[in-house]
């Protein structure tokens, strides 16, 4: 690989690490407000998580272009900062799995409350810890 292909690559994938890092972040933040009591904080995460991965498509896109016109591998080129993106990229898709989590844990218990306040059967826990329903009176009418 002629040196300044290779140049080009490493400034490419360092570019591509510091966005996995802001992904990272973001992922964390996001965890942080689905946790927490705010919905617009929850829609700014997501969209600021929008335009990372957006950018992260692009610099993807530059990267396999640089490496077929080259016609070898990134491994082969610049193992390390390879590896590193990696591995960031695997803890991104980690943290978004458990973001999902959280969204459908909030979901389901969103359902559950609604299930009560229309009047539906409850969900309790018997003593050993099964969930059966127990019918309630509706804590409102309309």
């Amino acid at each position: 690989m002629e040196m300044e292909a290779r140049r080009r690559l490493e400034e490419l994938l360092d570019r591509e690490i510091e966005v996995a890092r802001a992904l990272a972040a973001t992922l964390a933040a996001e965890r942080t407000a689905l946790t927490g009591d705010c919905p617009q904080a929850v829609a700014q995460k997501a969209a600021e998580k929008i335009q990372i991965l957006q950018t992260i498509e692009k610099l993807e896109a530059q990267r396999r272009e640089l490496c077929a016109a080259d016609g070898s591998g990134p491994a082969a080129m610049v193992a390390e900062r390879w590896r590193a993106l990696m591995e960031l990229m695997a803890g991104c898709r980690t943290a978004n799995e458990v973001n999902g989590h959280i969204i459908h844990t909030r979901q389901h218990q969103i359902g559950q409350l609604l299930d009560i306040v229309r009047g539906g059967p409850a969900i309790t826990y018997g003593p050993r810890g099964k969930t059966f329903a127990k019918a309630l009176r509706a804590l409102a009418r309309a």
